[in-house]
């Protein structure tokens, strides 16, 4: 990847060191809350991201019938096709639609993390997911709501991602499935108890680009973030992003930001809005993060990556 690409999804302005914590004799929101009980480093678990995956985004919200999505990135493109599955009840292919919200990033991660510990692209999935379920989406396994997890692990299991990158002498198009292998229903019958797939297995072409390409992620951050998927893509962006600015900092104009990450929003000041909370939020947990933000755009400097090398896979 060129300087030039490097430089690309930045901007500049005033230093952020958001206040979080309310005045003692207010109450903390729950998001207050969960931002402000980062527990210690020592005792997390490092989660992983493709970079490509750091610089683009899946859906932030249900986009309903919409088959095919698409997010830009200055040089680089993401088109997101819905795939289709069968379903045992029927014995029928069906549309399923395309994964959007924060859980199939935060499966996604745990996936990357799995394979790369094991160094297989084949990840046994029942334990592992469960506690990672409980601990960082800190929900109840046998509860209604995982059944939504499972759910976007389906979509994200048969979608098919194609990366389309621009570059000095002409473009290039990489298109696949990340997951081959998955058993990709959810039981009709919410009696039941929900089981997960007892294996995924990533594509080769993707596992072995992941090798290559993951960025490290400090799960206790992720957790704090996870009710977010705009914070969530903010902090992985940043974490794959920072520690390469160089001496000189990466400049970013609002529009470009708004191209990368203002899905939905159709005039720049609603989106700026709740891009600078937002990043505040993700400033509480990565406070190593090195930014401006002013009316022009966002600035990036060079700052340590949200998790030591020490801690990294070797």
């Amino acid at each position: 990847m060129t300087d030039e690409l490097r430089e690309k999804g930045l901007t500049r302005a005033a230093e952020i060191l958001p206040a979080l914590v309310k005045p003692e004799h207010k109450a903390l929101t729950p998001i207050q809350e969960r931002l402000s009980s980062l527990p210690s480093d020592e005792a997390q678990e490092v989660l992983y991201q493709h970079s490509l995956l750091c610089q683009t985004s899946i859906p932030y919200r249900d986009p309903g019938d919409t088959k095919i999505w698409q997010q830009k990135n200055g040089f680089i493109r993401l088109e997101l096709l819905a795939g289709r599955v069968l379903d045992p009840h029927t014995d029928n292919v069906v549309d399923v639609g395309l994964p959007f919200g924060p859980k199939p990033r935060l499966v996604l991660y745990h996936l990357n993390a799995e394979a790369l510990r094991k160094q297989s692209p084949v990840v046994e999935l029942e334990d592992s997911l469960t506690a990672f379920v409980k601990r960082t989406l800190r929900l109840d396994v046998g509860g209604r709501t995982i059944r939504s997890v499972k759910e976007q692990l389906n979509r994200l299991s048969a979608a098919d991602f194609r990366f389309y990158v621009t570059h000095a002498r002409g473009a290039m198009t990489i298109k696949g499935m990340l997951i081959e292998g998955l058993d990709v229903w959810v039981s009709k019958d919410e009696r039941q108890r929900v089981l997960w797939p007892s294996i995924i297995q990533f594509s080769q072409r993707y596992f072995d680009s992941l090798s290559e390409h993951a960025v490290p992620l400090n799960e206790a951050a992720v957790a704090r973030l996870s009710h977010s998927a705009l914070a969530l893509d903010l902090y992985t962006w940043l974490a794959q992003r920072l520690h390469r600015v160089p001496g000189k900092p990466a400049f970013v104009p609002w529009t470009a930001l708004k191209e990368q990450f203002g899905h939905g929003y159709d005039r720049i000041r609603d989106f700026r809005r709740v891009f600078e909370r937002t990043l505040k939020h993700v400033k509480a947990v990565y406070p190593e993060a090195r930014f401006t933000v002013d009316g022009k755009g966002m600035t990036l400097y060079n700052s340590p990556p949200p998790v030591a090398p020490r801690a990294q896979l070797k």
